[in-house]
């Protein structure tokens, strides 16, 4: 089955009044290039959704968003006596009533001029808590492009498979214009060879065995059209695999295009050289299409 490198995912993962979303997005690329934007708090765990990221996708260029957002009521400033504060002041002030003889009695005024006696409370960062939130976050996103990828994917492998069996219709007519041709091809051979052999005195014996050999191979096309097909085969079997298949088929519809330029450059019959561009064209929109291809 194969995959397009176009796509998008959503994911979100909500646990004790927090809730991480992830967003992913993937276009064509030769290779998998990643662009990163964590929470401030994670962004030292960029490595490890790399690493996630990796496991599930082998090419493209892919944009992953991961936000992290606390209930509202999690936000609201809290106070909290800070009670250690409270009793080191309130016996800085004994120590200092005594060593000046005050006998004023010490209250709770005294002690909120100190503003440690009262303070927000510390918010605790739960790290792990938050880092698998996110990865459930991720991986959620994960399946929901892989998904839109494999769907683009399956609408790629119909357009790729009606190409390729068109050229293998073009390749069969080729083989019996081919056919039809052989007779035709030996009687100008052998005219061609009676023309040298009339004219003995210009004859030069090596140059009509290189020209007897020339000639024979042009009438023959045969193995290239049974790599044609025999390629054909490769190139549906590994659309077929579950393997990320992109790299095969590009070099698959190369092995092709040079079969062709040699049957284009050894017939010189029009119809044959016709089926040849035209083979040639629907080449080019198959390598317009693997472009797209994981």
């Amino acid at each position: 089955m194969i995959k397009s490198m176009t796509g998008y995912g959503h994911g979100e993962a909500v646990t004790k009044g927090k809730k991480a979303s992830a967003e992913i997005r993937s276009v064509n690329s030769r290779f998998l290039e990643l662009t990163i934007r964590l929470p401030k708090e994670l962004v030292h765990r960029e490595s490890d959704v790399k690493e996630i990221v990796q496991e599930k996708l082998d090419r493209g260029k892919i944009n992953l968003t991961v936000n992290l957002d606390s209930d509202v009521t999690t936000h609201r400033s809290s106070l909290v006596i800070n009670k250690e504060a409270v009793k080191h002041y309130y016996k800085l002030l004994n120590d200092l009533k005594k060593s000046v003889n005050l006998k004023e009695e010490i209250t709770i005024d005294h002690l909120l001029k100190f503003s440690e006696i009262i303070q927000p409370e510390e918010k605790q960062f739960e790290e792990e808590l938050d880092w698998q939130l996110c990865v459930k976050a991720i991986n959620k996103a994960l399946v929901n492009l892989i998904k839109m990828r494999e769907n683009e994917g399956n609408e790629l492998a119909k357009d790729l498979l009606k190409r390729i069996n068109n050229i293998e219709k073009k390749v069969l007519m080729i083989e019996k214009i081919s056919k039809e041709r052989i007779p035709i091809e030996r009687k100008n051979l052998r005219a061609k060879v009676k023309q040298l052999l009339d004219d003995k005195e210009k004859i030069d014996e090596k140059r009509l065995e290189l020209e007897i050999i020339f000639l024979a191979e042009k009438l023959d096309i045969t193995e290239e059209c049974v790599r044609i097909k025999s390629h054909k085969k490769y190139f549906i079997d590994t659309i077929k695999s579950p393997e990320p298949s992109g790299r095969k088929l590009n070099f698959l519809v190369q092995e092709i295009h040079r079969e062709v330029n040699t049957i284009g450059a050894k017939s010189n019959d029009a119809s044959i050289s016709q089926l040849t561009i035209e083979i040639k064209e629907e080449l080019e929109k198959i390598r317009e299409q693997l472009q797209n291809i994981e």
